[in-house]
């Protein structure tokens, strides 16, 4: 019997969907008092699962089927020409490792990006619970990544490093240096430490194509699919 058999998966009730309106969704969650392992933890995400906070969850949505697990194979992914700008116009900034994000200034990074980019999700308004709960609850194999300029934080990417990947767990940025494109800008470093470390793909959560919000994902080509239980190239 494998670990994953043993596994308790608690449903939610349906509820509203925080990405497509006059849907209802209902969400899979992994029994929170499991001992979940890195081989689990791996195995669960390559059957669609993600992490927020202490939770491993999935959408298990009975009448829709909108939000697809997305994942880049590394080895295959070159930037195209925007990419490739990206990286230059933040080529000034520097990245650095943080053992946690619990200093005052990422927290305001945090509150104002949710003010300016989600205020009308669920999301919003933010506290230092929630950020907490959400955010600064480090796994052992989360990792904190600041983009500075001039040691002023411009970016945090909060990211798992996994058997089989890396997962991208959420990136927060500065509303005000849209410029910069700073939500692209954290994927492509992303990309790029998986590589370093000689992991297969980074996972980006789930992929809504009638969702912008989610829909961005497909600039990052090749892209796979969690479709049908197997992993497939978006065409």
């Amino acid at each position: 019997m494998t670990v994953l058999s043993k596994l308790k998966i608690f449903a939610t009730y349906p509820h509203e969907c925080s990405y497509l309106e006059d849907q209802e969704a209902t969400t899979l969650f992994v029994d929170p008092s499991a001992d979940i392992d890195g081989s689990a933890y791996a195995r669960l995400s390559e059957l669609g699962f993600r992490r927020s906070g202490t939770h491993l969850y999935r959408p298990h949505c009975k009448d829709c089927q909108a939000c697809i697990p997305a994942r880049i194979p590394v080895a295959l992914f070159e930037p195209n020409r925007q990419q490739r700008r990206i990286l230059r116009r933040n080529a000034d900034l520097h990245i650095r490792q943080l053992s946690d994000i619990s200093a005052d200034c990422y927290f305001d990074l945090y509150e104002r990006y949710i003010a300016a980019r989600h205020r009308e999700g669920d999301m919003y308004p933010p506290s230092q619970d929630q950020y907490d709960s959400f955010l600064n609850c480090a796994w052992e194999s989360t990792r904190f990544v600041v983009f500075e300029d001039n040691e002023r934080p411009l970016a945090v990417a909060v990211l798992d490093v996994m058997e089989n990947g890396l997962s991208a767990v959420y990136t927060f940025f500065d509303p005000d240096e849209s410029k910069r494109s700073l939500g692209a800008l954290a994927i492509l470093w992303q990309i790029e430490y998986a590589r370093q470390l000689q992991l297969p793909a980074l996972y980006l959560g789930y992929w809504i194509k009638q969702c912008p919000k989610m829909s961005y994902k497909s600039q990052y080509r090749p892209l796979e699919l969690y479709v049908n239980d197997d992993w497939v190239l978006l065409n």
